[in-house]
């Protein structure tokens, strides 16, 4: 704020000698006018750095309760969740607890290369893990896509509207959640379709997976699966059909976010 007064009392100055040339001048037109005195350059005002545009802005909806703080929002966005899927696939799928935090972490996890299993909003699928091949060529056994099939459905069977609409009612809750992560300052919804566009490049892997096991765990044999990132190769090890439904509801999920009608 200093810096600023200074500029602005520098410049009114300037103004202020400059009126006073022009009314002396104006007054001895015969005169020699006098030497002018250097006057220093006023340096420039310090840019101020601009907060980073929105992109996709989710539109106030009209609540008839204000939202909970942050802290105190896993019982009413659980509700919320209820009245979307029901109370069984909640408690079949959904990791209540610190709900919204977990999903702002998770989505924005999700692009980079690892994703906090321990933060994840939605439980793991039944089963094991399933290996098949021989030893010396293992590859991942389409059994496993069976696991995901049950979470796949439901995903499926949302309303997407109604999902877009509730997501819009506890936006300011995601919003601040994302705030908490410590990024610089970001808009969370933009963050999702940067997210949601990610996803839809992960490509269809069709035939036998191969893997390797380098360690304790099995892993992509190939490099340029194995280094892609969590999120994209969660949607390979699901299946190709799986992936298919996932990503179909991811567009039609960003259609909602773009449309600029969350909520109506």
């Amino acid at each position: 704020m200093n810096e600023n007064l200074t500029w602005i009392a520098g410049a009114v100055a300037v103004v202020g000698l400059s009126i006073g040339a022009l009314v002396y001048f104006a007054r001895n037109d015969k005169a020699e006018p006098p030497p002018a005195e250097p006057v220093a350059a006023l340096p420039p005002p310090e840019a101020v750095p601009e907060e980073p545009a929105i992109k996709h802005p989710v539109p106030e909806t009209k609540a008839q309760e204000p939202l909970p703080s942050l802290n105190e929002s896993d019982v009413p966005v659980q509700k919320a969740l209820t009245d979307l899927i029901g109370k069984e696939s909640v408690e079949q799928f959904v990791v209540t607890k610190e709900l919204v935090r977990h999903i702002v972490v998770t989505v924005d996890n999700l692009s980079t290369e690892k994703a906090a299993e321990r933060l994840r909003p939605v439980k793991r699928p039944e089963g094991k893990f399933a290996v098949g091949g021989p030893e010396e060529a293992p590859v991942l056994d389409p059994s496993n896509y069976d696991r995901y099939k049950p979470l796949v459905q439901l995903i499926r069977s949302i309303d997407t509207k109604r999902f877009a609409a509730t997501y819009a009612r506890y936006y300011p809750l995601f919003q601040d959640a994302y705030a908490d992560l410590g990024h610089p300052p970001q808009y969370f919804n933009d963050r999702l379709v940067e997210v949601i566009d990610h996803l839809l490049t992960t490509p269809d892997v069709q035939g036998p997976i191969a893997l390797a096991q380098p360690g304790v765990l099995y892993q992509f044999a190939d490099p340029a699966l194995e280094s892609r990132s969590a999120g994209q190769k969660a949607l390979i090890r699901m299946g190709p059909e799986n992936a298919t439904v996932v990503k179909d509801k991811l567009r039609e999920l960003r259609s909602e976010l773009l449309a600029g009608k969350l909520g109506d």
